[in-house]
């Protein structure tokens, strides 16, 4: 569970006085994340950490413990950003220093730690530090779904409640609703991804959403008769068609909707790759290259994250839908086969270049279902979410890629959200569409409309992050809504292929929930 986070007017100097905001809050270990030594506190703590500083010229090296009977819990913990003004440093100085402070707070024993920033700079890339090293500190006491089932969630997780002390001026409140909204969201984000192939099946996937959303105004919708998917998703139920014969291992399609109160201002369409284990179909994934599929889920998970957050943020004039395309990629008699031509839902004839390439094949069929509803939504944008290609990870390194189709391009949609994403601790890199990636996939001969992937993996494709997106507008149809059309729809592909886990580690690092928080920024706060 989401700690509580409580809002505190100033920091505290010993257990349950001064700073204390709700009644049931009683802080046992401060946190103070700063720029430098010492950092500007109450008078007995500067004291203290100044006998320290005296004792040991490395304070401060790391996330550093220091009894002090003035702090609450008789725990100070000090973490330093270093440095914060040069060209290349930005918020997650904030994030990696709160990260540090928590766990070392949490280590130390404490249950209700409270974080206090200090001597951050007046610079504008620091305008929502305090969200961005709460919220940091948030991610790090996440433990995976299965520990918190197996052990119990008080065993490994055994933070309650985080105090945050609030600037001079700012809504103490309302910063701590918002930043608890992203979180819970990024969490659904972190369990839906980063579970185990049995754990998260199509059907449990689909569970997961069905029990996050209880509550909230969020609608749910499950497609899953076979029949159905077969005439509404014909190049998604190609993916799964091997894994038909398993009752657990079935596809479906969640469709999620937030309608905000009042009239809508702007509609947001997100299709999410749910591939719950990719074994790269009868391309197979050799080398030790399996490891870790059951993460090529984290594009669905983190628009079903997004669509959680937004149900708690409760945005004013923009309404959602998406759609989640859940599969598994299995091997066997039935497996879609290189050289098939399938008829997807936009009446494209789909030639299959490689079983590897199966993301973007599901997200072809969402988005042609997302595209005819956006020609009757008000202000629509369309994106697709996915863990989709290795080469975005060797391109880019652990950054989020967004590429952009004509009509978004002239909105500046992508900065948009690479500037959003940078204030938020989020980053992007922008990439473009460009003609070798429509020549890539155009048909070889009369028998196809398109051609879906070369037979190399991405990592060893030129331009292969972007020649994707050329497929995904193709095949769903998007293509005839470009810049020239008389009905342009903007357009986003957001490729997590490098940033959808820490370290690009598919198989044990931690899933980042990125890119909730840059949406969230975009697109769901101050309205």
């Amino acid at each position: 569970m989401t700690p509580r986070l409580v809002p505190v007017d100033r920091v505290p100097t010993h257990p349950g006085a001064e700073g204390e905001a709700v009644e049931a809050f009683r802080p046992d270990a401060l946190i103070v994340v700063a720029s430098g030594l010492p950092p500007r506190l109450p008078a007995p703590l500067v004291a203290r950490i100044e006998e320290a500083m005296a004792a040991d010229a490395s304070l401060g090296q790391g996330a550093t413990l220091l009894v002090a009977p003035e702090a609450p819990g008789g725990r100070l913990i000090l973490a330093l950003t270093g440095p914060m003004d040069r060209d290349h440093d930005d918020v997650r100085r904030v994030a990696d220093a709160a990260i540090a402070g928590i766990r070392r707070a949490r280590d130390a024993g404490a249950c209700r730690p409270v974080i206090a920033f200090r001597g951050l700079p007046p610079d504008a890339r620091y305008l929502h530090a305090v969200e961005v090293g709460t919220l940091a500190a948030l991610g790090a006491l996440w433990e995976p779904l299965e520990a918190r089932e197996a052990l119990g969630e008080d065993e490994v997780e055994p933070v309650t409640d985080v105090g945050v002390v609030i600037p001079d001026a700012v809504d103490g409140v309302a910063l701590c609703e918002r930043v608890h909204a992203i979180e819970v969201g990024r969490r659904l984000a972190r369990d839906l991804c980063g579970t185990h192939p049995e754990r998260m099946t199509p059907k449990r996937f689909a569970d997961a959403c069905q029990a996050a959303f209880a509550g909230t105004d969020v609608e749910v919708a499950i497609v899953d008769d076979e029949d159905v998917l077969r005439a509404d998703y014909p190049l998604l139920l190609a993916v799964a068609r091997a894994s038909l014969p398993v009752e657990r291992h079935r596809p479906c399609v969640v469709r999620l909707t937030w309608e905000p109160e009042g009239p809508v201002h702007e509609t947001l369409l997100l299709a999410g790759k749910g591939v719950t284990y990719d074994t790269g179909g009868l391309d197979l994934k050799v080398g030790g290259h399996m490891a870790g599929m059951s993460r090529d889920k984290g594009g669905a998970a983190a628009v079903a994250g997004f669509v959680r957050a937004a149900a708690g943020l409760r945005p004013r004039g923009v309404r959602l839908v998406a759609e989640l395309g859940l599969v598994r990629n299995s091997i066997g008699a039935e497996a879609f086969a290189t050289d098939e031509i399938v008829v997807g839902h936009a009446g494209r004839r789909v030639r299959i270049g490689n079983t590897d390439a199966e993301g973007r094949l599901v997200l072809a069929d969402l988005l042609s279902h997302l595209r005819e509803e956006a020609l009757s939504s008000v202000a629509p944008t369309v994106f697709s979410v996915a863990t989709l290609t290795g080469h975005a990870g060797i391109a880019m390194g652990p950054y989020t890629v967004v590429l952009e189709n004509g009509p978004a391009r002239a909105e500046g949609a992508g900065a948009d959200l690479a500037q959003a994403g940078e204030l938020w601790g989020d980053p992007f890199e922008i990439s473009r569409l460009r003609r070798e990636d429509v020549d890539m996939v155009q048909p070889r001969t009369k028998a196809e409309d398109v051609v879906s992937a070369n037979t190399e993996p991405s990592s060893r494709t030129p331009r292969g992050h972007q020649f994707p997106m050329a497929f995904l507008s193709i095949a769903s149809g998007l293509d005839e809504h470009s810049v020239p059309t008389s009905e342009p729809v903007p357009y986003l592909h957001i490729d997590i292929g490098g940033s959808g886990c820490e370290g690009m580690d598919w198989q044990h690092g931690r899933p980042t929930a990125a890119p909730v928080s840059a949406l969230c920024a975009r697109w769901l706060l101050d309205r």
